[in-house]
This record gives C-alpha cells, sequence and structure tokens, in this order.
C-alpha cells in the first residue's frame, strides 16, 4: 500500500514539474509584434502587372543599449543571454499574388554551414540576391553568418513556398561586444513571388545558438532566429 501512494506522489510531483516548465515556456515565449511588408504599387512582370510590397529587417549579433532586442514581452527571460537576433520582428507578414522585395541588412559574424545546400540561393526570383549591389546565387559556405528560410508546416495543405538565402558574415574581428554594430554591414537583398494565402514558419539554418549541434537556444526562439512568415 505504501510503495501504491508513494507511486501517486511521484506521478503527481511528475505531473506539476511539466506544468510548472509548460507554464514558464509559455510566460517566457509569445508572438512578437507583427512586422508587414509595405506596399510599393504595381510592376511590370513577364506574367503581366502585379502588386509588390518591400520588407526590411537586420541581424545583430547581441542587444544593446542601441538595440534592445526582443525583451518586451517576448521570451524576456533570454534577453540576458547575448544572442543573436532579426529586428524588428520575427513575426513577418507579406501580400499575396505579389513581388516582394526583401532588404536584410547583417551585423552579425558567423562561420560554416554543416550543410552546404544552405549556402545556395533557393526561391527567389530568378535564383538570385544581391550582396551589396553583387548579383551572386551562392555564398562561401564557410563565410556565411545566418540564412533566412521560409518552409511549409509538417503536412500542410495550403499552398508549397520554399525560400532559402544566406547572409554573408562579416569578419569576426569586426564584430565585438564593446562595439557590437559594424559600420560596413553586408546588405543583402532578394525578391520573390507569393501565391496564395497561407501561413509559414522560417527560421535560420547556421548553428549559432547551443546545446545539440548549437541548433539549441535563439535557434529555436521566436524574436531571435526563428518566427512566423504569413502570406495574405
Amino acid at each position: 500500500m505504501k510503495r501504491f501512494f508513494a507511486a501517486i506522489a511521484s506521478v503527481i510531483v511528475g505531473v506539476a514539474v511539466v506544468a510548472g516548465v509548460a507554464i514558464f515556456a509559455s510566460a517566457t515565449s509569445g508572438e512578437p509584434a507583427l512586422l508587414a511588408a509595405t506596399p510599393t504599387g504595381m510592376v511590370d512582370t513577364p506574367e503581366g502587372p502585379m502588386n509588390s510590397a518591400s520588407l526590411e529587417l537586420q541581424v545583430y549579433p547581441n542587444n544593446s543599449s542601441e538595440v534592445p532586442g526582443p525583451t518586451d514581452g517576448v521570451n524576456a527571460a533570454y534577453a540576458s543571454q547575448g544572442w543573436p537576433f532579426y529586428w524588428p520582428s520575427t513575426t513577418l507578414q507579406v501580400p499575396a499574388n505579389s513581388l516582394v522585395t526583401v532588404t536584410i541588412t547583417q551585423y552579425d559574424s558567423g562561420g560554416q554551414l554543416l550543410n552546404p545546400f544552405w549556402s545556395r540561393v533557393h526561391g527567389t526570383v530568378d535564383g538570385t540576391m544581391t550582396v551589396d549591389g553583387k548579383t551572386v546565387t551562392e555564398w562561401d559556405p564557410d563565410k556565411v553568418g545566418h540564412t533566412f528560410t521560409v518552409h511549409q508546416y509538417p503536412e500542410s495543405g495550403q499552398p508549397y513556398f520554399f525560400l532559402s538565402v544566406p547572409l554573408p558574415a562579416n569578419g569576426g574581428n569586426a564584430v565585438g561586444n564593446a562595439n557590437p554594430y559594424v559600420t560596413d554591414p553586408k546588405v543583402v537583398t532578394f525578391t520573390f513571388k507569393t501565391g496564395a494565402p497561407g501561413t509559414y514558419v522560417w527560421n535560420c539554418e547556421f548553428p549559432c545558438g547551443d546545446l545539440y549541434q548549437e541548433f539549441g537556444g535563439p535557434m529555436q526562439q521566436r524574436g531571435w532566429m526563428s518566427g512566423t512568415f504569413e502570406v495574405v
């Protein structure tokens, strides 16, 4: 009988611990404020006139007094870790059936990708992007800072959508904690077409976190290196 009650007590304690972890995770991980693309009028395409829009993002190596990072109600418990992050939000929205141009200013350093697939441009118009004004189709897999990769939810019934571009790394000596933001960051621009509405996820595929293969920590956190991507 004592063993029975001990087992019951153990289960209750276990459930309480799991519930506590869930409550903590829920309290510390939320959805960042929406960042919607800015409409830029109509453009001519080989398929005919199409609406266009633009979206601007930055990637920083860590938060600072200059750029506070995602500390306002979104994973605030992690703000002191010095993690890299996308800014000003990771909750992104772009218009459906449109030509969208994204500009990402990359301030962080980087290193070697585990999979060179992510060093190539996927899903953009003509399979290209520009880096500081130069048109390229890929980047040196040993000198990548982050990636911007949009993909389906598992077993999704919505339109297929896949987009991935590598973001070149800045020199490690140019990026430091005392002066974290380089004065000549890498500026990446790419354009893609959207189709029908759908909701997708996006993340960075460069191992810039911690734990297993450095894909933990900020890699899993909205507000840092992953988020949602909505086509409306």
